[in-house]
């Protein structure tokens, strides 16, 4: 018994563990491939569980220590490494936190999306602390797989994508929304400092006298001369306004944005077609958020009057 070496196997899962002693390499390989259900004309690889190191001889077999744990990879199979939640706390929740070998493939469980799924189904309000990359991950996913993962039916994980790709697009929209008020910023203290310099404004050239007519007609027809360099200079400029300007575009017309803007109807009714519809999309927006918001809510009754108590006072 002294040439028996005592280790572990599991599969590529980690969801099958056992023990066993073995006195070679090759017996490890048959004995583990036994336990862990493989076919006996299956090809086999032997890795170390920790790192995935490759294990070909019994010279360096027999050189590792003692209850070595060791994972057997059938010819589809690919290491990983082990899957973490919480720092030191993975070890919680690992049974939960494993897919069955049969109900996803080897690809599937090694897919970067898959931890975040997992994280999604502990906490639905996870999602505002993901990055963008990683709601990217989530909307790129197969919907089939990332269903199974999710434990839902196909349609509601397709919903949950559309959800997901919409709050990308808020963030996108915010980004956007920061550049605009710093461009604003800017032209409010180019105007200041060509107040505080009225002599140097005088003796200005065209350019200056234009850009004093531009504010004059700009504040008479009650946009920011921003915006409206935004809706002549910019591609999509639907996109790259706030809220409140697209219903002030919106709110006018078709024939006072043709006076304002000076182009012909066709091309200031497209205008306003892109502007009504990205203001449609982004109350959707709102709904969407609204909806997480409520499905997240606990429920229990008490628990739910005191946190409406809470926001009331807020």
């Amino acid at each position: 018994m002294t040439d028996r070496k005592p280790c572990k196997v599991c599969n590529f899962t980690r969801q099958k563990s056992y023990g066993l002693v073995v006195p070679s390499l090759d017996e490890l390989k048959i004995k583990g491939g036994e336990f862990l259900g493989f076919s006996p004309s299956e090809l086999v690889t032997v890795v170390l569980e920790d790192d995935g190191t490759v294990v070909e001889d019994d010279v360096y077999f027999l050189c590792l220590p003692l209850n070595t744990k060791f994972m057997l990879l059938r010819e589809k199979d690919t290491w990983s490494p082990g899957r973490r939640i919480d720092g030191g706390t993975a070890w919680m929740a690992r049974d939960s936190m494993i897919l069955e070998t049969d109900a996803v493939d080897s690809s599937s469980v090694a897919a970067p999306w898959w931890n975040l799924a997992q994280q999604l189904k502990q906490d639905l309000a996870s999602i505002i602390l993901m990055s963008e990359a990683d709601l990217q991950a989530l909307v790129d996913a197969p919907c089939p797989e990332l269903a199974s993962a999710l434990g839902l039916q196909e349609k509601k994980a397709k919903d949950l994508q559309e959800t997901l790709q919409r709050v990308l697009d808020r963030r996108e929209e915010e980004r956007q929304s920061k550049e605009l008020l710093q461009l604003y910023i800017n032209t409010v203290n180019k105007e200041n400092r060509q107040q505080q310099n009225p002599s140097h404004h005088s003796q200005g050239g065209a350019g200056d006298i234009d850009v004093l007519e531009e504010v004059e007609v700009d504040s008479a027809c009650g946009f920011m001369s921003r915006t409206l360099r935004v809706l002549k200079g910019k591609t999509s400029p639907e996109t790259r306004l706030s809220t409140e300007e697209l219903q002030m575009i919106v709110t006018k017309g078709v024939e006072a944005m043709e006076e304002v803007l000076g182009w012909d109807r066709v091309r200031t009714s497209a205008l306003l077609q892109a502007c009504e519809t990205e203001l449609t999309r982004r109350l959707q927006q709102v709904q969407a958020v609204q909806s997480i918001r409520s499905n997240t809510r606990p429920s229990n009754p008490r628990q739910s009057s005191q946190k409406s108590t809470e926001e009331a006072k807020e």
